[in-house]
């Protein structure tokens, strides 16, 4: 049997062709998710028309959605957006899609979706205590507490990780907080940042006027930039306060990190275990804190598996 699963991103569209648990084939298309959800729907329809007859397969199983922002998933609908896909929220995307397709939709929130993932299929199998941190524009968790998906009254429960303070002084975050994670260390707020650094206008980063990512921020620290190497420590610092939140929260055995900021792991992953072991409160031991597996289609897997399995 084969499905198809959806992970809308800020800037890419993740699109898979799942059966029994693999990745058969897949499609990542740009996005611009500030336009909203509707004027994206039929470029995702076309996708998996072509991964369908690529596959000679006449019709999909079931399609599953991992989607940025709180999402209602027993009643399939979008509760709440922060400017991604907006529009979302009016749509009847259950009744758009089985209308489409003939066939059952399920959609939940994309962090908790990449958590499934791993949880079931990659760097946490066989971990039924975990959160999992993904950094994308923004910052997104989601957690495992004792074998359950935790969801909560109201759907947000685990996923707003993100927007846990870690400054009560800081920036104002796009969610209305003030000091959140992804407000001091995420890919939206990271020319914020970078403009505030008082050496910045003599680094590399303000060369060209380009838009400063991860990539080129750890790049430039690699080479010795004094202001990348400030922001660089600046961020892995709010990442580890955010992490030792998580930990006293939700008492996970396992952290697993995700998103393309991984790409920098062996910069990133032993200063954070180290943050962490100094001042996480875990008496009985270290949690482990590792990378995902699956990378870029955590979301599509794990959409597809709780369509599949019904968590």
């Amino acid at each position: 049997m084969s499905y198809i699963g959806i992970d809308l991103g800020g800037t890419r569209i993740k699109i898979g062709l799942v059966k029994n648990d693999i990745l058969v084939d897949s499609q990542i298309l740009p996005a611009k998710s500030i336009e909203g959800l509707a004027p994206h729907l039929n470029m995702i329809d076309a996708a998996i028309e072509q991964l369908l007859s690529t596959n000679s397969i006449l019709s999909p199983k079931g399609i599953a959605m991992a989607f940025p922002g709180l999402v209602d998933s027993v009643n399939k609908t979008v509760l709440s957006t922060n400017r991604k896909y907006d529009d979302a929220i009016e749509l009847n995307l259950q009744k758009y899609y089985q209308e489409k397709w003939n066939c059952p939709f399920f959609i939940d929130n994309d962090s908790r979706m990449a958590t499934v993932g791993e949880w079931k299929l990659g760097a946490a199998k066989g971990c039924d205590d975990l959160v999992m941190v993904t950094f994308g524009t923004g910052i997104g968790t989601s957690v495992v507490l004792q074998g359950k998906l935790l969801r909560g009254k109201h759907f947000q429960a685990g996923c707003l990780g993100g927007h846990f303070t870690v400054n009560y002084e800081g920036r104002l975050c796009t969610c209305g907080n003030i000091g959140c994670v992804e407000a001091e260390a995420s890919t939206w707020s990271l020319n914020l940042l970078a403009k505030d650094n008082k050496r910045f206008y003599q680094s590399s980063l303000n060369e060209n006027g380009t838009e400063i990512n991860f990539s080129i921020l750890f790049q430039a620290a690699r080479g010795g930039d004094c202001a990348a190497m400030e922001l660089r420590e600046h961020c892995i610092k709010i990442w580890s306060a955010g992490i030792i939140s998580y930990i006293h929260a939700y008492d996970p055995e396992q952290i697993i990190l995700g998103g393309g900021i991984l790409n920098s792991a062996n910069d990133i992953i032993p200063i954070i275990k180290k943050n962490v072991q100094e001042h996480a409160w875990t008496p009985w031991g270290d949690v482990i804190i590792k990378p995902s597996e699956l990378g870029d289609f955590a979301g599509v897997m794990g959409a597809v598996y709780c369509l599949e399995h019904k968590i």
